[in-house]
């Protein structure tokens, strides 16, 4: 069963049909592959065989009654910061252990209806918080090409899952790059769908107003099968928006005729030398194929990493105020004499180092003579991502351009911390202008090591994603 699990989803799922094998006997072979390869990986933080085979049974029951969705029997990872109900999930936190949520989240709900069958809860940076799974409370994710390196963050854990044959597929979060970072130094494919096209509802907050929910998979067809599942309105979430129809209508339609933009700022960018050429060797590729590249800018994308840190970590602060010990979240044992100390120790204790960081940073930039000074201002330049896009789009259909600046770090390397949110730098405009964006593959390094491409498009623009990268992947 073992290459069975290399097959895309799609085979997969023709392979149900065609009764080659149960949702039973995949959902099996998946957990032995967690139990034989987790343990250096890393990638879960929950699994409970009983329940995944449980569901897997139910899947194997719709198949027989046929006309069942195509992600029936196929078993796929969850973020620990997606709620999934009677099922622990902590956000990688020692603020939420032991917490099992009372509802599912409407991306999660959908994937159990359509009889997707869930294997566990993957590992993450703690609250979403960082962009190397490092920063969890319970354990650090491995990266599967390469053990002595990060698979990036904040969902490393789901990106590492699907790298390792762990899962067919696997939902993560993305708020500055937090699904296509991982995605680009694990070698998968990964999305940021528009704002508002997956339900927010049921993911835990970390910044409201630039998070997404969004699908790591092997190929770019099963990314788009899977974005087709969890994306469209929720009652739940007012921000959400219809369904953009077909994903997978068009997606071979190549890319004649279809204009990719590259911006002139990335030649002065910190990207290394060796990523720019994976780009412009892309770039090149797809040229070959009928597109036309055009040249572009992005001015202020100079500011857009200050002003997501800015307006990320504020509202990081209004959002985890919440836990407090006395109405939720992990209180202190120790004998406290007023509410204050309460309060003081009980956070103290039960958040990491960086959450604590981006809480301060965020009470700071929102505290009275501060607030014009950063936080207002981080919103003005939220507005001129927003206008550059906008006027890039006129020219161009799709924009090119690196996910992160280098090949993956290694484990434990120290590093400052603004070098370590500089590193954001391709991820978060996408997120500050609502936009949708997509990592792919693009080429090894010279250590072997999976270099991510980025594909951004207008708003709605997943259809144009999925094309470009489609084709790209063919002639990869």
């Amino acid at each position: 069963m073992k290459k069975i699990l290399e097959r895309s989803v799609i085979e997969k799922a023709r392979d149900l049909r065609a009764g080659e094998y149960s949702a039973v006997e995949l959902t099996a072979a998946y957990l032995d592959n967690i139990e034989e390869c987790d343990e250096k990986i890393g990638a879960y933080l929950f699994c409970d065989r009983k329940l995944s085979l449980d569901m897997a049974k139910r899947a194997d029951d719709m198949l027989k009654g046929g006309d069942a969705p195509l992600l029936c029997g196929i078993p796929f990872g969850v973020k620990d910061n997606i709620c999934t109900a009677g099922i622990p999930t902590t956000a990688a936190s020692k603020m939420l252990e032991g917490y099992i949520p009372p509802y599912s989240a409407t991306a999660y709900e959908r994937l159990e209806r359509a009889g997707a069958v869930l294997l566990g809860k993957t590992n993450m940076d703690e609250f979403g918080m960082g962009s190397s799974t490092e920063n969890s409370a319970y354990k650090i994710t491995k990266n599967p090409n390469d053990l002595r390196r990060t698979p990036g963050g904040s969902s490393g854990g789901s990106a590492a899952a699907v790298s390792a044959n762990t899962a067919a597929f696997a939902l993560g979060s993305d708020t500055g790059g937090s699904v296509r970072c991982p995605a680009a130094y694990c070698g998968c494919v990964g999305l940021k769908p528009t704002y508002g096209a997956v339900s927010r509802y049921g993911l835990i907050a970390f910044s409201p107003s630039l998070e997404q929910i969004g699908p790591l998979t092997r190929t770019v067809r099963d990314n788009a099968l899977v974005f087709e599942a969890i994306s469209g309105k929720d009652p739940k979430d007012p921000t959400t928006k219809d369904r953009i129809g077909d994903t997978l209508a068009g997606l071979e339609s190549g890319v004649k005729g279809v204009r990719i933009g590259i911006a002139r700022e990335l030649a002065d960018s910190n990207a290394s030398a060796e990523t720019k050429e994976a780009i412009f060797s892309a770039a090149r590729a797809l040229e070959k194929e009928g597109a036309t590249i055009v040249d572009i800018s992005l001015p202020s994308l100079e500011l857009a990493t200050a002003a997501y840190y800015i307006i990320s970590s504020a509202e990081a602060s209004s959002c985890l105020a919440r836990y407090d010990g006395v109405r939720f979240g992990h209180r202190t044992k120790k004998e406290c004499q007023t509410v204050e100390e309460l309060f003081r120790e009980s956070r103290s204790e039960g958040f990491g180092k960086e959450v604590k960081r981006r809480i301060l940073l965020g009470t700071f930039v929102l505290s009275e003579g501060s607030y014009d000074d950063y936080y207002k201002n981080a919103t003005r330049v939220r507005g001129l991502v927003k206008r550059d896009y906008d006027c890039a789009f006129k020219s161009c259909d799709v924009i090119l351009s690196p996910v992160c600046p280098d090949k993956a770090p290694f484990i434990g390397e120290e590093k400052d911390p603004v070098d370590v949110y500089l590193m954001d730098k391709f991820c978060v405009g996408a997120n500050l202008a609502g936009i949708p964006a997509l990592s792919v593959p693009c080429k090894k390094s010279a250590e072997g090591l999976p270099v991510g491409m980025q594909l951004t498009a207008p708003f709605g623009g997943e259809n144009i994603l999925y094309r470009v990268a489609r084709a790209y992947e063919v002639i990869r």
